[in-house]
């Protein structure tokens, strides 16, 4: 690769950054791309079955994964809605795809083109039942609506009349309904998921690193779900000898994650930027 394809790579932050990218670079066919679905590969929509990947975003992927050996999509969504909505199957250059859903407890892979998925925790169908009940007996924000995930059931606040006053209204007593059935809830953007504890994008990750006997890894998300997943890359680049590289899709709503990551790069649009410019360097 050339030092001037190189150059047009932007640089990490931090030093770990800087060495993670290094490393996918010298030896892109031992590294996992990990990223996220909503916010980072998809836009956000008011209606989360709307959302579909960046127009890019497929054919950026089709043209790194060849080049690295693994791309996988970690995300809440059950693993078949995100095939559908990011529209991954029977794309050639895509054959080993990998999506991570439902936190890792659901698995597609192109290979198969089929889902593995472990048991549903009984306290998503407990909540499921008491749920509606539940926001009339509190009264919810008119807007406010429940999405059936299978595996976990998600309050959304974007279409409230003040969708952060709902949010913040809401978050205390649906912690305490997650807790009585044995869930916990997971904050993002204008919406409060109920899924079952253990599991989050961090464990995934770091299981299929493993696996697949990764010795570098770069992950892009946007929200709060994803801070496991930092976490778990810096846990790699500290105590396992995995370099990586954490990229922020960044928006308004959540900033959490932009102090954390080694890019800061502007939605989903700027991640395809990325994985374009990678897959240039990696030529």
């Amino acid at each position: 690769m050339g030092d001037d394809l190189t150059h047009s790579l932007p640089e990490p932050s931090s030093a770990a950054g800087r060495d993670g990218l290094a490393a996918i670079l010298a030896r892109p066919e031992r590294a996992v791309i990990a990223l996220d679905f909503d916010g980072t590969l998809a836009p956000i929509v008011a209606d989360p079955e709307q959302a579909r990947a960046h127009p890019e975003a497929v054919p950026a992927l089709a043209a790194l994964a060849p080049k690295v050996r693994s791309v996988a999509v970690v995300t809440g969504r059950p693993a078949g809605v995100a095939v559908r909505n990011g529209g991954f199957a029977g794309v050639p250059g895509l054959d080993h795809l990998v999506v991570l859903g439902h936190y890792g407890a659901e698995r597609w892979d192109a290979v198969t083109g089929t889902v593995q998925a472990a048991e549903p925790h009984p306290g998503v169908a407990a909540v499921r039942a008491e749920l509606p009940g539940f926001l009339d007996g509190i009264g919810a924000w008119r807007g406010t609506w429940i999405e059936e995930k299978g595996r976990a059931l998600a309050v959304h606040t974007r279409r409230a009349e003040d969708p952060q006053a709902a949010f913040d209204a809401l978050r205390e007593p649906l912690a305490g309904l997650a807790r009585r059935h044995g869930l916990i809830v997971e904050p993002g953007r204008m919406v409060l998921e109920l899924r079952p504890p253990g599991v989050d994008k961090g464990v995934a990750l770091t299981e299929y690193v493993r696996e697949v006997g990764a010795e570098a890894v770069l992950y892009a998300g946007d929200d709060l779900g994803d801070l496991p997943a930092f976490a778990a890359v810096e846990k790699l680049r500290a105590d396992g000898g995995v370099p990586g590289l954490l990229v922020c899709s960044c928006s308004a709503e959540v900033t959490e994650l932009s102090s954390r990551a080694d890019l800061v790069v502007p939605g989903p649009a700027g991640v395809v930027s990325l994985l374009t410019t990678l897959t240039t360097s990696l030529s």
